[in-house]
This record gives structure tokens, C-alpha cells and sequence, in this order.
């Protein structure tokens, strides 16, 4: 693979390369070449971790998380119990994220299966649902 600049890699990595010089300028991406010109050269190195922090990114790991990973991969093995605990202490989050999404998913599902049923009875059946409830329209209330 040949070595690519800036404007390629962005399109490649889907990053604008504003936010290349920020990585590099944070130390999330280190030690980029640079040609006679000045210009950023990127490695099939360098394309590979930005692929690690893209993943990293997309999961919501906080920026700041993302460069002590990348302070501490720098430094070398020695590091990877450290490493191996960000990303432990992240899944973590993923995982109660996951968990609240699912009972909301699990809430929404619940509402839309309330209008399916005053859909199946016919809608102007006298009942209307608000906030949770199905008022009779007399004042009555059931929880749905």
C-alpha cells in the first residue's frame, strides 16, 4: 500500500482531516511522517489504528479514555493490564448502556402494542390513551 496524505486518509477513515490534526495534536494518533513538503505522509500502520480508534470512538468511549489507550499502547507491553482494564471498565459502560436500551426498546414495544390493539377494536371506540393510561372516558382508568 502506498503511503497516503491527509485528504486521502480522511476520505478513507471517515474523519475530516481537521479532526486528524486534533487526534495527532492529543496524542490519540503519534508520530506521523512528513515529506520534504511538511506534509502529513500516514502508513498502512497508521491506517490500521485509526481503524481501532474509529471502533473505539463509535462505541462512545470518551476522547480522553481514547488517548490514555494510545499513551499507554505507545509505552509498550508492560502496559497491557492497563489496557486491558480501560477497555474492561468500558465494556461495562457498553454493556449497562445496552441494558437501559433494552428496557426502553422493551417500553416502546409495549406502547405500540396498545395501539395495536385499539387499532384491532376500532379507534373511535370511545377510549383514549395518555400518558400510560387507557381513560373510559368516564372518568375510569386502567394502567396499560
Amino acid at each position: 500500500m502506498a503511503e497516503l496524505e491527509i485528504g486521502a486518509v480522511a476520505r478513507l477513515v471517515g474523519l475530516k482531516p481537521h479532526t486528524l490534526r486534533y487526534y495527532e495534536n492529543i496524542g490519540l494518533i503519534r508520530d506521523i511522517r512528513r515529506d520534504a513538503a511538511g506534509k502529513r505522509i500516514y502508513t498502512e500502520t497508521d491506517l490500521k489504528w485509526l481503524e481501532v480508534v474509529n471502533r473505539l470512538r463509535a462505541t462512545g468511549m470518551p476522547i480522553s479514555k481514547m488517548a490514555e489507550y494510545a499513551r499507554l499502547r505507545q509505552l509498550g507491553d508492560s502496559t497491557a493490564p492497563a489496557r486491558k482494564k480501560i477497555l474492561q471498565d468500558h465494556l461495562g459502560t457498553i454493556e449497562r448502556e445496552i441494558e437501559t436500551l433494552m428496557e426502553v426498546r422493551d417500553y416502546v414495544a409495549g406502547k405500540i402494542a396498545i395501539y395495536n390493539e385499539m387499532e384491532a377494536r376500532g379507534s373511535g371506540a370511545g377510549k383514549q390513551v395518555r400518558e400510560g393510561f387507557e381513560e373510559t372516558g368516564r372518568g375510569g382508568r386502567s394502567c396499560r
